[in-house]
């Protein structure tokens, strides 16, 4: 292919349709049929990254290799395609007004009146353009944020109208994802708003190409034929999205609707071949037709919105599925956790989980869940801010450093196992100033971590600032808590563990990050098996 395709998708009517799962499908059916695909996101928020947003606003904060701190939906296009993402897959208007700011500020529009259009607009196309420009792929989908008619959206669709008349005929198409809501009371299926929808599209001067439905129940041929009448598409362009047990049931149900055929034919692609969709498949029926169950204990502050946790929960879906093993998430908020009802709420569960974090809330029940999962020995898995409760739960109540913390929470604390790095003492600004992306890990060989593994040298994501302060190192390890993870570079720990456990590991990084359905993370697989082992004891 000499010229790289742009599939731009949009959505109406209401936020949280789908629009992360519908782009990381269609993209997951053009790479099984042999094209280079990727997928990126523009967000309509003045924020420059999520990295400052409270997961209750945004859910969680997604990590790149390259330590962009990027939007949740890079997650599931990592997770679909088996293929890493960057900061170029993830930009947010905040993004593009400071570089377009710095710009003007440079003296590089050479005196002309700085504005939306044309100069946020080609900032915009510049960036829409970037992956495609780098030859690395022949298609690329640009998921665009929001809703269409949102105020903050315009700059965004000013843009794709541009840059599709500017690609001509053939190079560019655009997805509109829409919902069709089911009336009750009237009993049926009803198509104004998407009608409405197309129509503020086209005020903005752009026809949708293909109309993916949203909807609970099937969409009569009648149905479909009076969407497309009405939406100015192609009859077959009118795709269903019915509701599906599992997010990766999706693929399947727009290869039977024609998604990927629809698509290649508006770009004038060749079919290739039948989308090869075999290991995906496999994984599904793994995850469908689960042999045993078991319940890990999800311990974190910020529970109430699943969110906040997305990829440790597909992570969990991928080890389940290695497992052959439905493996129930209980979310347990650790602010409501103490000695007194530790045992009452953990009792009965075959592993624990002790999310990440920032902040003090919540930070007793956590290190509770760390004494009642090390004495009962229970599976236990600590994630970041999880790992350094491990650390402090060690130094209180084996070493006896009753006051021991992290200076996070206790900055005169006499023993502070967690502390700051030095190069982190005097960083004022907040946003995308922590240790981010991945970094090497060299591994003890004897070690639990080296077993899941199977590697010396390993390469994970990470997102904090304070650290296991190794002033404590000798002493912790003395008294049985192993260190099994070293970054090389720095001599900071990575892993600790206990060997007189039955599965006992904390990791200073995020090893959900790296998850996928092709490659379910070694932890999680290895977690999810000392469950199952437990159970059966």
């Amino acid at each position: 292919m000499n010229q790289t395709k742009y599939i731009f998708v949009t959505g109406g009517v209401t936020s949280s349709l789908g629009k992360g799962i519908i782009a990381a499908s269609l993209a997951k059916l053009l790479q099984a049929r042999g094209y280079r695909t990727t997928i990126q996101k523009f967000d309509p928020y003045i924020n420059v990254d999520p990295g400052t947003l409270n997961p209750y606003e945004h859910g969680e904060c997604f990590v790149t290799d390259d330590g962009a701190e990027t939007d949740l939906d890079l997650g599931h296009y990592e997770r679909f395609l088996n293929v890493p993402t960057s900061q170029a897959n993830n930009v947010t208007t905040g993004r593009v007004y400071l570089s377009v700011i710095e710009k003007e500020r440079r003296g590089e529009f050479l005196g002309k009146t700085v504005q939306v259009v044309p100069h946020i607009t080609n900032e915009i196309k510049d960036r829409m353009q970037l992956l495609g420009k780098s030859g690395d792929y022949d298609i690329v989908i640009t998921e665009i944020g929001g809703t269409v008619g949102d105020i903050e959206s315009l700059p965004y669709i000013e843009s794709v109208r541009q840059l599709v008349w500017e690609l001509g005929e053939s190079n560019s198409i655009v997805v509109h994802l829409t919902l069709v809501p089911y009336l009750a009371a009237a009993g049926e299926l009803k198509t104004k708003p998407t009608q409405h929808s197309v129509k503020t599209l086209m005020e903005s001067g752009i026809q949708a190409d293909i109309l993916v439905c949203r909807t609970e129940h099937e969409l009569s041929d009648e149905l479909r034929q009076k969407l497309a009448l009405f939406c100015n598409v192609k009859r077959e362009a009118v795709i269903q999205s019915i509701d599906a047990s599992t997010i990766y049931e999706v693929p399947n149900l727009m290869l039977e609707e024609g998604l990927d055929i629809v698509a290649l034919k508006k770009l004038n692609l060749p079919k290739k071949a039948a989308p090869d969709l075999k290991t995906w498949n496999t994984f599904l029926h793994r995850l469908k037709h689960p042999k045993q169950t078991v319940n890990v204990g999800l311990v974190g502050k910020y529970v109430e919105l699943q969110d906040s946790y997305k990829s440790i929960l597909e992570a969990f879906i991928h080890a389940g599925a290695a497992n052959q093993t439905k493996v129930n998430v209980i979310s347990i908020h650790s602010e409501y956790l103490d000695e007194a009802s530790a045992a009452e709420q953990l009792k009965g569960l075959d592993g624990i989980l002790v999310a990440p974090g920032f902040g003090g809330r919540g930070i007793e029940g956590k290190i509770e869940t760390v004494r009642y999962a090390r004495e009962n020995n229970i599976p236990f898995f600590g994630i970041c801010l999880g790992m350094q409760m491990a650390v402090i739960e060690y130094a209180r109540n084996i070493l006896g450093l009753k006051d021991a913390n992290s200076t996070e929470m206790n900055e005169v604390t006499k023993n502070p196992v967690i502390a700051l790095m030095e190069e982190q003492k005097n960083i004022t600004d907040k946003g995308g100033t922590m240790r981010l992306g991945a970094w090497k890990c060299d591994l003890t060989q004897d070690s639990l971590a080296y077993k899941i593994y199977g590697k010396s040298q390993i390469q994970e994501r990470h997102r904090h600032r304070y650290e296991y302060n190794n002033k404590y190192r000798e002493q912790l390890e003395a008294a049985g808590l192993s260190t099994s993870g070293v970054n090389p570079d720095t001599g900071l720990v990575e892993i600790v563990e206990l060997k007189n456990h039955p599965f006992f590991i904390g990791v200073q990084y995020h090893p959900e990050y790296k998850s996928t359905v092709a490659n379910p993370h070694p932890i999680f697989v290895s977690f999810v098996a000392a469950m199952v082992n437990h159970k059966k004891q």
